[in-house]
């Protein structure tokens, strides 16, 4: 898709429609369309096009015939590009924005209007993150519930490779919209994100302003084809690729997604990200994922942040999905060596190594019957929900619980065949003789063992470790693909809900995530 709005000829008499504008070499951006939303203050909203070299553009924001204000560029050699940035601006709408190249004795005038401005929010990562609507739980009436959230506007990036990285969008699926139950629910996998969609929505009910959401998403993809070069050389990820497996079904090269689907919009002003995304790795490069997702994370920050020209936080909310279940015919740990993997091998976020993020735990919310097989499972209001809980915490500044409990002790009680556990919060108990593990040594072997759950109160855990006859060196929660059937874990808060994640420390560790002696 080429240049929104109209442009017309103010001196010359010349009209032309907006798909000969490549004649004419003046457009907005792919991504600046009628109805879309810019971000609200603090930050400065980005407009930028391309033009002929040497012109003047001149860039107006409007409302009800009223300038707001004005702000005049010229177009640069080489890229033929011009670039300005808004003054901070309140959330609301809607306005028009006007530019208009001047070259000589021709003026040239750009228009797009019902635009808001409030916070925008770019959704990433593979099938998960894509599937739509009309794919969900209670999928009729989610599409009904469109009425009340017309100030949530939605756009979709087409599924596009690229071998270098491309400054502006090469296709767009779905240019700026209201939602309506046709785009939210347009097909399987098609057009806008059901995560993406719900997200904003909690979030509109929440801030009560204008919601942007850009679903950028393939199935089938690893990490490795959304992260740029430099991410993947800072891992020591091969630059030659990998071979295929049967977890990847999309684009699996080095960096051609976010070459010609992240790049592009690297010049946008964002609030955050979410990302759906893992499932494609856990044959590929999986131990290097504790690197090569902290690693995207870092990399699109530094980009969006210099492309905005500064206006993109530096270090901007950055949200994800730990991995759900799956039926598999193995019983291997490959899923949760992801799931430890997506937090750095800490087990929670924010950390250290991943600063200002956010996790939503979905190992709970299992999907035997899904038509689209149980990796895809259909309970996205949970996750979207999950989610918005991170936002509001860690985006927004809001005091609230966002994630589940994690055991800050352990007490290795030898004598009496107990390993204690004390959470960090309370503990809502619901016994299972599987979940927990201890791994016993001895003769320099060791071997997981079930550790059943015992006593509890309202913080603590014990656990019967007396299986064990060597020497207990570790333990481990919810250390399988599939832990738990739906929403039934054995560890949740009370009063939100919230499961506890998966955990592996050894005995000295005082919680997990000492990386110096994690068991694999």
């Amino acid at each position: 898709m080429v240049a929104p709005g109209f442009i017309v000829g103010l001196v010359l008499p010349l009209i032309l429609p907006a798909d000969t504008s490549a004649d004419v070499r003046f457009r907005f951006a792919s991504y600046i369309n009628n109805y879309m939303v810019l971000q609200k203050e603090p930050a400065g909203a980005v407009i930028w096009g391309y033009g002929i070299f040497g012109a003047t553009v001149t860039v107006t924001l409007c409302q009800d015939k009223e300038t707001i204000m004005e702000k005049v560029t010229s177009v640069k050699a080489h890229s033929n590009s011009w670039m300005v940035v808004l003054d901070p601006t309140k959330p609301g709408g809607p306005y028009e924005v006007m530019a208009q190249q001047t070259f000589g004795r021709t003026n040239f005038t750009l228009r797009v209007h019902d635009v808001l401005f409030g916070d925008v929010w770019l959704c990433s990562g593979q099938s998960n993150m894509q599937m739509t609507v009309s794919q969900i739980f209670n999928a009729t009436r989610e599409l009904s519930n469109t009425a009340a959230y017309q100030s949530v506007r939605i756009f979709s990036v087409s599924l596009t490779e690229a071998e270098q990285e491309l400054e502006d969008l090469a296709k767009v699926d779905l240019q700026w919209s209201k939602p309506t139950s046709e785009n939210l629910g347009h097909g399987v996998f098609k057009y806008m994100s059901a995560v993406c969609w719900l997200f904003g929505r909690n979030l509109y009910d929440t801030l009560h302003y204008p919601i942007g959401l850009i679903s950028s998403s393939w199935g089938g993809t690893p990490i490795e084809a959304w992260s740029s070069g430099r991410s993947l050389k800072t891992c020591g990820v091969p630059t030659r690729g990998f071979a295929q497996s049967d977890s990847v079904t999309g684009p699996s090269k080095n960096s051609v997604l976010w070459n010609a689907m992240i790049h592009p919009l690297h010049n946008m002003t964002l609030k955050g990200m979410i990302w759906y995304q893992g499932e494609s790795n856990i044959n590929v490069n999986r131990d290097l994922y504790n690197c090569t997702f902290p690693a995207l994370i870092e990399d699109w920050r530094q980009a969006f942040h210099r492309g905005s020209q500064g206006q993109t936080e530096r270090f901007f909310p950055f949200g994800f999905v730990q991995l759900s279940s799956y039926l598999s015919a193995t019983s291997d740990d490959k899923f949760p060596q992801i799931r430890w993997h997506q937090t750095a091998d800490f087990g929670y976020v924010p950390n250290v190594r991943m600063p200002n993020t956010f996790m939503a735990v979905a190992m709970d919310l299992c999907d035997r019957t899904s038509p689209y097989g149980s990796i895809h499972p259909r309970d996205k209001q949970t996750v979207a929900y999950r989610l918005h809980l991170g936002a509001r915490a860690v985006a927004y500044g809001e005091k609230l619980i966002f994630q589940g409990p994690l055991p800050e002790k352990m007490e290795l009680l030898a004598d009496r065949g107990l390993l204690n556990l004390t959470y960090s919060q309370q503990i809502q108990v619901k016994k299972q003789d599987k979940i927990f593990e201890i791994s016993c040594c001895s003769d320099r072997q060791c071997k997981w063992l079930p550790a059943p759950m015992g006593t509890f109160s309202a913080q603590t855990l014990a656990l019967n470790v007396s299986s064990c006859h060597g020497t207990p060196a570790a333990v481990r929660y919810a250390w399988t693909t599939w832990p738990c059937e739906y929403k039934r874990c054995p560890l949740y808060h009370p009063s939100s809900t919230l499961p506890a994640p998966p955990f592996i420390a050894f005995m000295t560790d005082q919680i997990p995530g000492d990386l110096s002696k994690l068991a694999k």
